[in-house]
Protein backbone atom coordinates (compact mmCIF):
# COMPACT_ATOMS: atom_id res chain seq x y z
CA UNK A 1 0.00 0.00 0.00
CA UNK A 2 2.71 2.50 0.95
CA UNK A 3 0.40 5.00 0.68
CA UNK A 4 -1.43 4.83 -2.17
CA UNK A 5 -4.72 6.59 -2.49
CA UNK A 6 -8.25 5.49 -2.81
CA UNK A 7 -9.47 5.97 -6.32
CA UNK A 8 -12.01 9.20 -5.86
CA UNK A 9 -13.54 11.47 -8.41
CA UNK A 10 -10.83 13.51 -8.92
CA UNK A 11 -8.55 10.45 -10.67
CA UNK A 12 -12.36 9.44 -12.47
CA UNK A 13 -11.87 13.64 -14.27
CA UNK A 14 -8.07 12.23 -15.06
CA UNK A 15 -9.77 9.30 -16.99
CA UNK A 16 -9.16 9.60 -20.72
CA UNK A 17 -12.89 9.02 -21.40
CA UNK A 18 -14.00 12.10 -18.73
CA UNK A 19 -11.85 14.19 -20.94
CA UNK A 20 -14.30 16.20 -22.61
CA UNK A 21 -16.70 16.52 -19.04
CA UNK A 22 -16.38 18.81 -16.97
CA UNK A 23 -17.54 19.19 -13.29
CA UNK A 24 -20.70 21.41 -12.98
CA UNK A 25 -21.38 20.94 -9.23
CA UNK A 26 -20.06 19.70 -5.75
CA UNK A 27 -16.20 20.37 -6.26
CA UNK A 28 -15.86 20.28 -2.53
CA UNK A 29 -16.52 16.20 -2.91
CA UNK A 30 -14.00 15.73 -5.65
CA UNK A 31 -12.21 12.94 -2.54
CA UNK A 32 -15.20 10.90 -2.74
CA UNK A 33 -14.12 7.21 -2.97
CA UNK A 34 -15.27 5.26 -6.01
CA UNK A 35 -16.18 2.02 -5.81
CA UNK A 36 -18.03 0.94 -8.66
CA UNK A 37 -19.74 2.23 -11.62
CA UNK A 38 -23.62 1.42 -12.91
CA UNK A 39 -26.44 3.05 -15.33
CA UNK A 40 -29.37 3.79 -13.39
CA UNK A 41 -32.46 5.53 -15.46
CA UNK A 42 -35.50 4.55 -13.20
CA UNK A 43 -36.51 7.30 -10.19
CA UNK A 44 -36.73 5.18 -7.03
CA UNK A 45 -32.85 4.48 -7.13
CA UNK A 46 -32.31 3.89 -3.33
CA UNK A 47 -32.85 0.28 -3.68
CA UNK A 48 -30.21 0.21 -6.39
CA UNK A 49 -27.42 2.46 -5.00
CA UNK A 50 -24.50 0.99 -3.30
CA UNK A 51 -22.21 3.65 -0.96
CA UNK A 52 -19.72 4.88 -3.32
CA UNK A 53 -21.44 3.98 -6.36
CA UNK A 54 -20.74 6.69 -9.34
CA UNK A 55 -24.14 6.80 -11.28
CA UNK A 56 -24.30 7.52 -15.21
CA UNK A 57 -27.64 8.68 -16.34
CA UNK A 58 -29.09 10.60 -19.35
CA UNK A 59 -31.13 12.81 -16.86
CA UNK A 60 -34.07 10.86 -18.06
CA UNK A 61 -35.22 11.88 -14.37
CA UNK A 62 -35.08 15.38 -15.19
CA UNK A 63 -38.03 15.77 -17.32
CA UNK A 64 -40.36 15.01 -14.53
CA UNK A 65 -41.74 17.42 -11.72
CA UNK A 66 -39.74 19.53 -9.66
CA UNK A 67 -40.09 17.38 -6.41
CA UNK A 68 -39.38 14.32 -8.17
CA UNK A 69 -36.55 15.53 -9.26
CA UNK A 70 -35.30 17.00 -6.18
CA UNK A 71 -36.35 13.31 -4.57
CA UNK A 72 -33.88 11.49 -6.70
CA UNK A 73 -31.16 13.69 -6.08
CA UNK A 74 -31.76 13.53 -2.23
CA UNK A 75 -31.66 9.84 -2.58
CA UNK A 76 -28.36 9.58 -4.20
CA UNK A 77 -27.22 11.96 -1.33
CA UNK A 78 -28.72 9.44 1.28
CA UNK A 79 -27.72 6.64 -0.19
CA UNK A 80 -23.52 7.76 -0.36
CA UNK A 81 -23.37 7.49 -3.86
CA UNK A 82 -19.69 8.77 -4.74
CA UNK A 83 -21.19 11.36 -7.59
CA UNK A 84 -24.04 11.52 -10.65
CA UNK A 85 -22.48 11.50 -14.39
CA UNK A 86 -24.90 13.27 -16.82
CA UNK A 87 -25.34 13.12 -20.74
CA UNK A 88 -26.07 15.86 -22.27
CA UNK A 89 -28.42 16.12 -25.37
CA UNK A 90 -30.25 12.86 -25.38
CA UNK A 91 -32.60 13.29 -22.97
CA UNK A 92 -32.04 16.60 -21.66
CA UNK A 93 -30.00 19.77 -22.55
CA UNK A 94 -29.37 21.06 -19.13
CA UNK A 95 -29.48 20.33 -15.55
CA UNK A 96 -31.55 22.61 -14.15
CA UNK A 97 -30.06 25.10 -11.12
CA UNK A 98 -32.04 23.68 -8.22
CA UNK A 99 -30.76 20.22 -8.77
CA UNK A 100 -26.96 21.97 -9.18
CA UNK A 101 -27.32 23.93 -6.21
CA UNK A 102 -28.74 20.94 -4.09
CA UNK A 103 -25.45 18.96 -5.10
CA UNK A 104 -23.52 22.13 -4.28
CA UNK A 105 -24.80 22.24 -0.68
CA UNK A 106 -24.14 18.63 0.17
CA UNK A 107 -20.49 18.90 -2.02
CA UNK A 108 -22.05 16.53 -4.01
CA UNK A 109 -20.03 15.95 -7.44
CA UNK A 110 -22.28 16.20 -10.54
CA UNK A 111 -20.28 15.65 -13.54
CA UNK A 112 -21.59 17.05 -16.87
CA UNK A 113 -20.88 15.13 -20.58
CA UNK A 114 -22.04 18.01 -23.14
CA UNK A 115 -22.20 15.85 -26.01
CA UNK A 116 -22.92 12.28 -26.05
CA UNK A 117 -20.85 9.43 -24.50
CA UNK A 118 -20.48 5.64 -24.86
CA UNK A 119 -21.49 4.52 -20.85
CA UNK A 120 -19.87 0.84 -21.79
CA UNK A 121 -16.33 2.70 -22.45
CA UNK A 122 -17.02 4.31 -19.08
CA UNK A 123 -17.83 1.50 -17.15
CA UNK A 124 -15.37 -0.79 -18.92
CA UNK A 125 -12.81 1.58 -17.95
CA UNK A 126 -13.61 2.45 -14.21
CA UNK A 127 -14.30 -1.47 -13.55
CA UNK A 128 -10.60 -2.42 -14.99
CA UNK A 129 -9.19 0.24 -13.00
CA UNK A 130 -11.07 -0.75 -10.02
CA UNK A 131 -10.51 -4.50 -10.89
CA UNK A 132 -6.63 -3.95 -11.19
CA UNK A 133 -6.32 -1.93 -8.18
CA UNK A 134 -8.44 -4.12 -5.76
CA UNK A 135 -6.06 -7.13 -7.08
CA UNK A 136 -2.88 -4.94 -6.18
CA UNK A 137 -4.25 -4.15 -2.85
CA UNK A 138 -4.94 -7.94 -2.25
CA UNK A 139 -1.55 -8.57 -3.25
CA UNK A 140 -0.24 -5.91 -0.98
CA UNK A 141 -2.12 -6.92 1.94
CA UNK A 142 -0.29 -10.71 1.72
CA UNK A 143 2.74 -9.34 1.59
CA UNK A 144 2.08 -7.14 4.53
CA UNK A 145 0.54 -10.61 6.11
CA UNK A 146 3.51 -12.37 5.57
CA UNK A 147 6.17 -9.22 6.83
CA UNK A 148 3.75 -9.29 10.20
CA UNK A 149 3.89 -13.15 10.42
CA UNK A 150 7.85 -12.96 10.11
CA UNK A 151 7.98 -10.43 12.90
CA UNK A 152 5.71 -12.26 15.26
CA UNK A 153 8.43 -15.55 14.71
CA UNK A 154 11.33 -13.20 15.31
CA UNK A 155 10.47 -12.02 18.41
CA UNK A 156 8.02 -10.58 20.80
CA UNK A 157 8.61 -7.20 19.93
CA UNK A 158 5.91 -5.21 19.02
CA UNK A 159 7.43 -1.94 17.84
CA UNK A 160 8.71 -4.47 14.96
CA UNK A 161 4.82 -5.01 14.37
CA UNK A 162 3.68 -1.05 14.35
CA UNK A 163 6.91 0.06 12.22
CA UNK A 164 5.52 -2.64 9.54
CA UNK A 165 2.32 -1.03 10.00
CA UNK A 166 3.94 2.83 9.67
CA UNK A 167 5.66 1.72 6.39
CA UNK A 168 2.50 0.26 4.54
CA UNK A 169 0.23 2.87 6.01
CA UNK A 170 2.06 5.86 5.72
CA UNK A 171 0.48 7.30 8.90
CA UNK A 172 1.13 8.04 12.76
CA UNK A 173 0.47 4.02 14.44
CA UNK A 174 0.08 4.39 18.28
CA UNK A 175 -0.76 0.91 20.38
CA UNK A 176 -2.87 1.85 23.56
CA UNK A 177 -2.55 -0.97 25.88
CA UNK A 178 -4.13 -1.67 29.56
CA UNK A 179 -1.60 -3.97 30.32
CA UNK A 180 1.62 -2.99 28.91
CA UNK A 181 2.90 0.36 27.72
CA UNK A 182 1.64 2.43 25.55
CA UNK A 183 3.70 2.91 21.82
CA UNK A 184 4.08 5.40 19.64
CA UNK A 185 5.37 4.85 15.58
CA UNK A 186 6.98 6.94 14.54
CA UNK A 187 7.87 8.53 18.75
CA UNK A 188 5.63 11.42 20.09
CA UNK A 189 6.08 14.53 21.83
CA UNK A 190 5.55 13.33 26.00
CA UNK A 191 2.83 16.04 26.18
CA UNK A 192 1.09 14.18 22.62
CA UNK A 193 1.80 11.06 23.98
CA UNK A 194 -0.37 11.81 27.36
CA UNK A 195 -3.35 13.90 25.75
CA UNK A 196 -4.15 10.54 23.27
CA UNK A 197 -3.81 8.27 26.49
CA UNK A 198 -6.36 10.36 28.00
CA UNK A 199 -8.30 10.48 25.51
CA UNK A 200 -8.64 6.46 24.99
CA UNK A 201 -8.98 6.00 28.98
CA UNK A 202 -11.87 8.24 28.96
CA UNK A 203 -13.64 7.59 25.45
CA UNK A 204 -12.40 4.83 23.61
CA UNK A 205 -11.10 1.88 25.98
CA UNK A 206 -14.85 1.89 27.51
CA UNK A 207 -16.27 1.21 23.66
CA UNK A 208 -14.01 -1.51 23.00
CA UNK A 209 -15.70 -4.88 23.18
CA UNK A 210 -14.27 -8.33 21.76
CA UNK A 211 -17.69 -8.94 20.38
CA UNK A 212 -17.75 -6.02 18.47
CA UNK A 213 -17.18 -6.30 14.67
CA UNK A 214 -14.74 -3.63 12.82
CA UNK A 215 -12.74 -0.59 13.50
CA UNK A 216 -13.79 2.37 15.90
CA UNK A 217 -13.10 5.75 14.66
CA UNK A 218 -13.14 8.65 17.36
CA UNK A 219 -11.96 12.56 16.74
CA UNK A 220 -9.08 14.20 18.67
CA UNK A 221 -10.52 17.61 17.35
CA UNK A 222 -12.21 18.87 14.45
CA UNK A 223 -9.11 18.02 12.09
CA UNK A 224 -7.59 14.71 13.28
CA UNK A 225 -9.22 11.47 14.17
CA UNK A 226 -7.76 7.90 15.42
CA UNK A 227 -9.38 5.15 13.52
CA UNK A 228 -8.65 2.07 16.28
CA UNK A 229 -9.27 -1.58 16.20
CA UNK A 230 -9.09 -3.61 19.22
CA UNK A 231 -6.80 -5.92 20.00
CA UNK A 232 -8.44 -9.60 21.34
CA UNK A 233 -7.31 -12.50 23.36
CA UNK A 234 -8.99 -15.23 25.50
CA UNK A 235 -12.58 -12.75 24.41
CA UNK A 236 -11.09 -9.86 26.06
CA UNK A 237 -9.79 -6.16 24.42
CA UNK A 238 -6.76 -5.92 26.52
CA UNK A 239 -5.23 -3.50 24.17
CA UNK A 240 -5.51 -1.59 20.67
CA UNK A 241 -4.06 -0.35 17.33
CA UNK A 242 -4.42 2.75 16.01
CA UNK A 243 -3.77 5.04 12.67
CA UNK A 244 -4.06 8.75 12.93
CA UNK A 245 -6.01 10.24 10.30
CA UNK A 246 -5.45 14.37 9.36
CA UNK A 247 -8.60 15.56 7.48
CA UNK A 248 -9.41 12.26 5.73
CA UNK A 249 -12.00 9.50 6.25
CA UNK A 250 -10.79 5.95 6.54
CA UNK A 251 -10.60 3.25 4.60
CA UNK A 252 -11.23 -0.24 3.14
CA UNK A 253 -7.76 -0.18 3.28
CA UNK A 254 -7.06 0.79 6.27
CA UNK A 255 -9.07 -0.76 8.34
CA UNK A 256 -7.81 -4.27 6.44
CA UNK A 257 -3.96 -2.97 7.70
CA UNK A 258 -5.11 -2.54 11.23
CA UNK A 259 -7.45 -5.85 11.59
CA UNK A 260 -4.30 -7.73 10.16
CA UNK A 261 -2.14 -6.02 13.09
CA UNK A 262 -4.46 -6.76 15.92
CA UNK A 263 -4.51 -10.36 15.05
CA UNK A 264 -0.54 -10.00 14.84
CA UNK A 265 -0.51 -8.15 18.33
CA UNK A 266 -2.98 -10.54 19.87
CA UNK A 267 -0.34 -13.65 19.25
CA UNK A 268 2.56 -11.43 20.43
CA UNK A 269 0.29 -10.59 23.68
CA UNK A 270 -0.50 -14.01 24.16
CA UNK A 271 3.24 -14.97 23.76
CA UNK A 272 4.38 -12.22 26.20
CA UNK A 273 2.07 -13.03 29.17
CA UNK A 274 2.83 -16.79 28.39
CA UNK A 275 7.09 -15.99 28.89
CA UNK A 276 5.87 -13.48 32.12
CA UNK A 277 4.25 -16.18 33.31
CA UNK A 278 7.20 -18.79 33.44
CA UNK A 279 9.66 -16.05 33.98
CA UNK A 280 7.28 -15.30 37.26
CA UNK A 281 7.67 -18.95 38.40
CA UNK A 282 9.85 -18.03 41.80
CA UNK A 283 6.58 -16.13 42.73
CA UNK A 284 5.16 -20.12 43.44
CA UNK A 285 8.23 -20.23 46.74
CA UNK A 286 6.60 -17.52 48.06
CA UNK A 287 3.24 -18.49 47.77
CA UNK A 288 4.32 -21.72 49.65
CA UNK A 289 6.10 -19.88 52.03
CA UNK A 290 2.45 -18.05 52.96
CA UNK A 291 0.85 -21.16 52.59
CA UNK A 292 2.85 -23.06 55.05
CA UNK A 293 2.86 -19.89 57.60
CA UNK A 294 6.38 -19.37 57.03
CA UNK A 295 7.16 -15.52 56.49
CA UNK A 296 9.50 -14.41 58.53
CA UNK A 297 8.31 -10.90 59.43
CA UNK A 298 5.33 -8.27 57.27
CA UNK A 299 8.40 -6.01 55.87
CA UNK A 300 9.79 -8.68 54.43
CA UNK A 301 6.88 -10.50 53.00
CA UNK A 302 5.94 -7.58 51.02
CA UNK A 303 9.48 -6.77 49.86
CA UNK A 304 9.40 -10.10 48.13
CA UNK A 305 5.94 -9.42 46.46
CA UNK A 306 7.00 -6.41 45.24
CA UNK A 307 5.19 -3.93 47.30
CA UNK A 308 6.76 -0.49 47.97
CA UNK A 309 6.50 -0.03 52.40
CA UNK A 310 4.09 2.51 53.03
CA UNK A 311 4.83 5.32 55.14
CA UNK A 312 1.11 5.89 55.98
CA UNK A 313 -2.02 4.12 55.68
CA UNK A 314 -2.24 -0.05 54.65
CA UNK A 315 -2.80 -2.38 51.89
CA UNK A 316 -5.85 -5.23 51.79
CA UNK A 317 -4.77 -8.72 50.87
CA UNK A 318 -7.07 -10.99 49.79
CA UNK A 319 -6.29 -14.74 49.19
CA UNK A 320 -8.27 -17.12 46.98
CA UNK A 321 -8.17 -20.19 44.91
CA UNK A 322 -9.69 -20.93 41.04
CA UNK A 323 -10.75 -24.43 40.48
CA UNK A 324 -10.67 -25.50 37.14
CA UNK A 325 -12.81 -29.22 37.32
CA UNK A 326 -12.07 -31.02 34.17
CA UNK A 327 -15.32 -33.26 33.56
CA UNK A 328 -14.30 -34.71 30.00
CA UNK A 329 -12.59 -38.19 32.03
CA UNK A 330 -11.22 -39.03 29.00
CA UNK A 331 -9.40 -35.84 28.64
CA UNK A 332 -5.51 -36.40 28.28
CA UNK A 333 -2.99 -35.06 31.01
CA UNK A 334 -1.60 -32.53 28.22
CA UNK A 335 -5.06 -31.33 27.04
CA UNK A 336 -5.86 -30.42 30.84
CA UNK A 337 -2.20 -28.75 31.14
CA UNK A 338 -2.78 -26.61 28.67
CA UNK A 339 -6.09 -25.45 29.96
CA UNK A 340 -4.82 -25.24 33.37
CA UNK A 341 -2.34 -22.83 31.92
CA UNK A 342 -4.93 -20.92 29.59
CA UNK A 343 -6.86 -20.24 32.48
CA UNK A 344 -3.62 -18.91 34.67
CA UNK A 345 -2.54 -16.55 31.64
CA UNK A 346 -6.13 -14.80 31.23
CA UNK A 347 -6.39 -14.48 35.29
CA UNK A 348 -3.26 -13.26 35.19
CA UNK A 349 -3.72 -10.60 32.48
CA UNK A 350 -7.22 -9.62 33.91
CA UNK A 351 -5.71 -9.08 37.15
CA UNK A 352 -2.90 -7.03 35.60
CA UNK A 353 -5.46 -5.27 33.75
CA UNK A 354 -7.05 -3.69 37.16
CA UNK A 355 -3.86 -2.71 38.08
CA UNK A 356 -4.06 -5.15 41.01
CA UNK A 357 -1.11 -6.71 42.64
CA UNK A 358 -0.43 -10.32 42.77
CA UNK A 359 0.92 -13.47 43.58
CA UNK A 360 -0.72 -16.36 41.25
CA UNK A 361 0.64 -20.42 41.45
CA UNK A 362 -1.04 -23.33 39.46
CA UNK A 363 -0.97 -26.35 41.36
CA UNK A 364 -2.25 -29.18 39.60
CA UNK A 365 -5.69 -27.78 38.79
CA UNK A 366 -5.75 -25.71 41.06
CA UNK A 367 -4.89 -21.58 41.24
CA UNK A 368 -3.74 -19.67 44.46
CA UNK A 369 -4.24 -16.15 44.25
CA UNK A 370 -2.81 -13.63 46.48
CA UNK A 371 -3.74 -10.15 45.72
CA UNK A 372 -2.74 -6.76 46.97
CA UNK A 373 -4.04 -3.21 46.71
CA UNK A 374 -3.54 0.09 48.73
CA UNK A 375 -6.38 0.97 51.03
CA UNK A 376 -6.76 4.76 49.73
CA UNK A 377 -10.91 5.12 50.76
CA UNK A 378 -13.23 3.49 53.23
CA UNK A 379 -14.40 1.58 50.17
CA UNK A 380 -11.64 0.24 48.72
CA UNK A 381 -12.18 -3.37 50.29
CA UNK A 382 -15.73 -3.25 48.70
CA UNK A 383 -13.95 -1.91 45.40
CA UNK A 384 -11.48 -4.77 45.66
CA UNK A 385 -13.82 -7.53 46.11
CA UNK A 386 -16.17 -6.31 43.17
CA UNK A 387 -13.32 -6.40 41.03
CA UNK A 388 -12.64 -9.84 41.94
CA UNK A 389 -16.35 -11.34 41.45
CA UNK A 390 -16.13 -9.87 37.90
CA UNK A 391 -12.71 -11.56 37.28
CA UNK A 392 -14.17 -14.70 38.47
CA UNK A 393 -17.14 -13.98 36.24
CA UNK A 394 -15.60 -13.57 33.25
CA UNK A 395 -13.62 -16.98 33.77
CA UNK A 396 -16.31 -18.86 33.98
CA UNK A 397 -17.93 -17.37 31.07
CA UNK A 398 -14.93 -17.95 28.99
CA UNK A 399 -14.74 -21.33 30.32
CA UNK A 400 -18.68 -22.30 29.46
CA UNK A 401 -18.22 -21.38 26.07
CA UNK A 402 -14.88 -21.85 25.13
CA UNK A 403 -13.94 -24.72 26.91
CA UNK A 404 -15.72 -28.36 26.33
CA UNK A 405 -16.56 -30.13 29.49
CA UNK A 406 -14.71 -27.07 31.92
CA UNK A 407 -15.89 -25.83 35.29
CA UNK A 408 -14.87 -22.95 37.01
CA UNK A 409 -15.10 -23.06 40.83
CA UNK A 410 -13.57 -20.25 42.81
CA UNK A 411 -13.67 -19.07 46.60
CA UNK A 412 -11.99 -16.06 48.76
CA UNK A 413 -11.11 -15.93 52.44
CA UNK A 414 -11.71 -12.21 54.48
CA UNK A 415 -9.51 -9.46 53.76
CA UNK A 416 -6.55 -9.08 55.70
CA UNK A 417 -4.27 -6.08 56.22
CA UNK A 418 -0.98 -8.32 57.00
CA UNK A 419 0.02 -10.62 54.52
CA UNK A 420 1.17 -12.73 57.35
CA UNK A 421 -2.00 -13.93 58.52
CA UNK A 422 -3.18 -14.72 54.91
CA UNK A 423 -2.29 -18.41 55.22
CA UNK A 424 -5.83 -18.52 57.00
CA UNK A 425 -7.56 -16.81 54.01
CA UNK A 426 -6.37 -19.77 51.70
CA UNK A 427 -7.78 -22.20 54.05
CA UNK A 428 -11.50 -20.19 54.30
CA UNK A 429 -11.09 -19.88 50.35
CA UNK A 430 -11.31 -24.25 50.43
CA UNK A 431 -14.25 -23.94 52.62
CA UNK A 432 -16.51 -21.63 50.63
CA UNK A 433 -15.24 -23.74 47.74
CA UNK A 434 -16.54 -26.71 49.49
CA UNK A 435 -20.21 -25.25 50.96
CA UNK A 436 -20.40 -23.92 47.12
CA UNK A 437 -20.55 -27.28 45.84
CA UNK A 438 -22.19 -29.25 48.73
CA UNK A 439 -25.14 -26.95 49.50
CA UNK A 440 -27.44 -25.59 46.59
CA UNK A 441 -28.49 -22.82 47.84
CA UNK A 442 -25.08 -21.44 48.32
CA UNK A 443 -23.56 -22.33 44.44
CA UNK A 444 -23.30 -18.60 43.65
CA UNK A 445 -21.14 -17.75 46.91
CA UNK A 446 -17.52 -16.43 46.12
CA UNK A 447 -16.36 -14.83 49.83
CA UNK A 448 -15.62 -16.44 52.98
CA UNK A 449 -18.12 -13.89 55.05
CA UNK A 450 -21.37 -15.12 52.53
CA UNK A 451 -21.77 -18.37 53.34
CA UNK A 452 -23.13 -17.25 56.82
CA UNK A 453 -23.72 -20.05 59.22
CA UNK A 454 -21.59 -22.60 57.36
CA UNK A 455 -18.35 -20.52 58.55
CA UNK A 456 -19.24 -22.09 61.78
CA UNK A 457 -20.14 -25.59 60.85
CA UNK A 458 -16.87 -25.98 58.43
CA UNK A 459 -15.04 -25.11 61.74
CA UNK A 460 -16.13 -28.15 63.79
CA UNK A 461 -14.69 -31.43 63.41
CA UNK A 462 -15.97 -33.47 61.23
CA UNK A 463 -15.31 -36.93 63.21
CA UNK A 464 -17.29 -37.69 64.84
CA UNK A 465 -18.81 -34.39 66.50
CA UNK A 466 -20.51 -33.30 63.75
CA UNK A 467 -22.37 -36.42 63.05
CA UNK A 468 -22.63 -37.25 66.03
CA UNK A 469 -24.76 -34.02 67.01
CA UNK A 470 -26.93 -34.31 64.12
CA UNK A 471 -27.67 -37.77 65.56
CA UNK A 472 -28.59 -36.39 68.46
CA UNK A 473 -31.21 -33.73 67.02
CA UNK A 474 -32.39 -35.45 64.60
CA UNK A 475 -31.45 -39.20 64.35
CA UNK A 476 -35.24 -40.20 65.15
CA UNK A 477 -36.67 -38.12 62.39
CA UNK A 478 -34.16 -39.71 59.87
CA UNK A 479 -35.08 -43.13 61.26
CA UNK A 480 -38.48 -42.86 61.00
CA UNK A 481 -38.34 -40.77 57.35
CA UNK A 482 -36.19 -44.05 56.29
CA UNK A 483 -38.85 -46.43 57.79
CA UNK A 484 -42.27 -44.69 56.82
CA UNK A 485 -41.35 -42.09 54.45
CA UNK A 486 -43.26 -39.37 56.20
CA UNK A 487 -40.80 -36.85 54.50
CA UNK A 488 -40.53 -35.48 58.12
CA UNK A 489 -37.40 -33.69 57.34
CA UNK A 490 -38.39 -32.26 54.45
CA UNK A 491 -41.34 -30.76 56.26
CA UNK A 492 -38.82 -29.20 58.96
CA UNK A 493 -36.88 -27.90 56.53
CA UNK A 494 -39.97 -25.91 54.94
CA UNK A 495 -41.06 -25.05 58.42
CA UNK A 496 -37.92 -23.24 59.30
CA UNK A 497 -37.97 -21.76 55.19
CA UNK A 498 -41.70 -20.32 56.31
CA UNK A 499 -40.52 -18.82 59.70
CA UNK A 500 -42.69 -21.11 61.46
CA UNK A 501 -45.86 -20.06 59.13
CA UNK A 502 -48.19 -22.96 58.85
CA UNK A 503 -50.26 -21.97 55.75
CA UNK A 504 -46.68 -21.00 54.10
CA UNK A 505 -45.25 -24.15 55.05
CA UNK A 506 -48.16 -25.89 53.41
CA UNK A 507 -47.74 -24.17 50.32
CA UNK A 508 -44.15 -24.71 50.02
CA UNK A 509 -44.66 -28.65 49.73
CA UNK A 510 -48.24 -28.81 48.18
CA UNK A 511 -49.89 -30.73 50.97
CA UNK A 512 -53.06 -29.88 52.88
CA UNK A 513 -52.86 -28.34 56.06
CA UNK A 514 -54.11 -30.59 58.29
CA UNK A 515 -51.92 -33.61 56.71
CA UNK A 516 -48.78 -30.73 57.80
CA UNK A 517 -50.43 -30.51 61.47
CA UNK A 518 -50.53 -34.19 61.56
CA UNK A 519 -46.62 -34.38 60.53
CA UNK A 520 -45.73 -31.30 62.91
CA UNK A 521 -47.18 -33.35 65.60
CA UNK A 522 -45.59 -36.44 64.52
CA UNK A 523 -42.05 -34.47 64.56
CA UNK A 524 -42.68 -33.09 68.22
CA UNK A 525 -43.56 -36.28 69.59
CA UNK A 526 -40.15 -37.63 67.97
CA UNK A 527 -37.76 -34.96 69.16
CA UNK A 528 -39.47 -34.66 72.60
CA UNK A 529 -40.15 -31.43 72.46
CA UNK A 530 -41.84 -28.32 70.98
CA UNK A 531 -40.63 -26.25 67.73
CA UNK A 532 -41.79 -23.11 69.93
CA UNK A 533 -39.18 -23.57 72.14
CA UNK A 534 -36.56 -21.12 70.67
CA UNK A 535 -33.26 -23.01 71.92
CA UNK A 536 -34.72 -26.60 70.60
CA UNK A 537 -35.46 -25.03 66.95
CA UNK A 538 -31.51 -23.48 66.91
CA UNK A 539 -30.37 -26.91 67.40
CA UNK A 540 -32.40 -27.88 64.77
CA UNK A 541 -31.99 -25.91 62.06
CA UNK A 542 -28.25 -25.79 62.83
CA UNK A 543 -28.21 -30.06 62.82
CA UNK A 544 -30.51 -29.59 59.57
CA UNK A 545 -28.01 -27.41 57.74
CA UNK A 546 -25.05 -29.52 59.41
CA UNK A 547 -27.29 -32.43 57.95
CA UNK A 548 -28.10 -31.26 54.39
CA UNK A 549 -24.03 -30.22 54.13
CA UNK A 550 -22.75 -33.68 55.06
CA UNK A 551 -24.99 -36.09 52.51
CA UNK A 552 -24.10 -33.16 49.83
CA UNK A 553 -20.15 -34.13 50.17
CA UNK A 554 -21.00 -37.88 50.52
Amino acid sequence: MNGKKTFTIADVLERPVFRRAKLAAGEQGVNRRVGWVHVLEITNVSPFVSRHDLILTTGLWLTRKGEERAEYMEQLIRSEAAGLCVELGTSIHEIPSEILELAERHHFPVIVFEQPVRFVEITQDIHSLLINRHHELLKDLERFSRQLQQETLRSTDMNALLRVLHDYAARQVIYMSSIETNRFVPSVQPDLADRIADFYANEVESSMTADREGHLLFHLNESTAVLFQPVVCFGQVFSAVGLVLHSEMPTEEMSLLLDYTAKAAATLVLRTQFLEDRLLRNQNELIQDVLSGQLPSEEQAQTRMGLRLLSKGQYLFWAGVIEVEHQDKDASQVRKESINQDVLVLLRSLLKKETLHNLLMMKGSQCYILCAKEELTLRSAAQMKKVLAHTVQYIQNYAAGQLDKVRIHAGFGKVRHRMTGTDRSFEEAYEVIEVARSVPVMKDRLFYDSIGIYQLLKAVPRIPFLQEFVEDHLGGLIAHDREHHMQLLDTLDAYFQSHGSKRDTAGILYIHRQTLYNRLDKINEIIEGNLADPDKRRCLEMALLAYRMLQAEN
